[in-house]
């Protein structure tokens, strides 16, 4: 049977996106989702897929609400489709992070994730290798992260806040990575929450913050 795909494009401004009308070159392609569109299409047409759902977005990749790629992640939980197309990945993420949860969560969906610009295909060899490069770089970030609060933490212990106060409760640490992974798996909140030793009100917290 033939892979559905889903396409999805972003371009920042209603503005930009005219101007883009008269540009050439990749500024154009930035800008005006139809010509993300065209080459999304030919590469789904070449790789013999069926096209079956188009989410856009006409915003920043900093807003923290895109209605197009809140469609497009609540319909791959549906399993309505078997691959995402891009065309770059500042197109759909606006952080490393935010892509490393996504390509981990369309993984244990099942979904193939397709960059056309950074040619990255996670049903192939490649592909795969690139999404562990990445997901080694997030999670160095991570580990850095927490190295850091854990350092601040002591050093609060021993000498007290800047304004002389017992330190406050710290926020628990946890692998928030591993929320979105448990989560596509299809476990409850509180089987989340026992799993990574936090509240469950913590990990939608978490959840909601990695999903937008």
């Amino acid at each position: 049977m033939m892979k559905r795909a889903a396409l999805y494009v972003r371009v920042s401004t209603l503005k930009k996106a005219a101007q883009a009308n008269v540009e050439t070159g990749e500024r154009a392609y930035e800008q005006n989702p139809d010509m993300q569109l065209e080459q999304l299409e030919r590469v789904a047409l070449q790789s013999g897929w069926r096209i079956t759902d188009y989410y856009t977005d006409r915003a920043s990749g900093a807003k923290e609400s895109r209605p197009g790629l809140d469609a497009l992640m609540s319909d791959a939980r549906r399993r309505k489709f078997q691959v995402v197309l891009v065309w770059r990945f500042d197109r759909f993420a606006r952080s490393v992070q935010q892509l490393v949860n996504a390509l981990a969560e369309f993984k244990a969906l099942g979904i193939d994730f397709v960059s056309t610009q950074e040619a990255l295909d996670t049903s192939m060899p490649m592909g795969k290798a690139m999404f562990a490069i990445i997901g080694a770089m997030a999670e160095l970030e991570r580990d850095i992260i927490r190295e850091r609060i854990a350092a601040g933490m002591a050093h609060a212990a021993k000498h007290g806040t800047k304004s002389g106060k017992p330190p406050g409760r710290p926020r628990k640490v946890f692998d928030r990575g591993r929320v979105m992974e448990l989560r596509a798996m299809g476990v409850s909140w509180p089987g989340i929450a026992k799993e990574l030793g936090v509240k469950a009100s913590t990990i939608r917290r978490a959840y909601r913050e990695l999903s937008e």
